[in-house]
């Protein structure tokens, strides 16, 4: 019959299971926030939940009390003065049990312990943001797709005042080419050759006029 039998053994005599426990409250008063089994977590929240509860008090009978499982000195005074003024208003009810799956190796079945109002937050990264399956992939294809036109109208946009200014010069150069050209026409014209030198030439190269009759 199992009358007046409360409790896990946990594989312990009595002795090694209450250090257990004290190490365990130790370490959650200490960090607010711990991982162990689920066995050892669950005798661990009343014991624990007790010394917060002794600690209220904030007298030295209660510091005392708490002294008696908690052996660092600096953890059983943040119980008293910082966690249990937390937990004044609060009638139990101090830790939170959150189941995290069997363990790799033995399969044994863990679970974190925290106090309430410790809980902890996390920022996401980027690369957990990002879905590493075979939608996630489609959905990175798709972005780069309409990313890749954006950019492209942006290399046009920027070429195109390049393409201007290279345009610019060679306007410049006939300009200048033209310059010269009107120099040209505004000089005044030459005086055109006398044609007697002409009209002598052909007299030689005709017929000379016969002197006698």
């Amino acid at each position: 019959m199992k009358h007046r039998v409360a409790g896990r053994k946990l594989g312990r005599t009595s002795a090694h299971r209450l250090a257990v426990l004290r190490n365990l409250s130790t370490d959650l008063f200490r960090h607010e926030r711990i991982r162990t089994t689920l066995m050892k977590a669950k005798e661990l929240r009343p014991f624990a939940e007790r010394l917060i509860t002794a600690g209220k008090a904030g007298d030295i009978h209660a510091r005392r009390r708490v002294a008696r499982h908690i052996h660092d000195g600096l953890v059983a005074r943040k119980l008293v003065e910082t966690l249990s003024t937390r937990f004044a208003e609060r009638p139990g009810g101090y830790t939170r049990i959150i189941k995290l799956g069997p363990r790799r190796g033995d399969a044994a079945e863990m679970a974190i312990v925290e106090l309430i109002g410790s809980e902890p937050t996390f920022e996401p990264k980027e690369e957990d943001k990002k879905d590493r399956g075979r939608l996630g992939k489609i959905r990175e294809r798709l972005s780069r797709r309409k990313a890749a036109p954006a950019e492209e109208g942006e290399d046009e946009a920027a070429e195109a005042p390049a393409k201007k200014g290279k345009a610019a010069k060679p306007a410049k150069k006939a300009k200048a080419e033209k310059a010269p050209k009107a120099a040209k026409a505004a000089r005044p014209a030459k005086p055109a050759r006398s044609t007697s030198k002409s009209a002598g030439g052909q007299k030689k190269g005709g017929q000379s006029p016969k002197k006698g009759g």
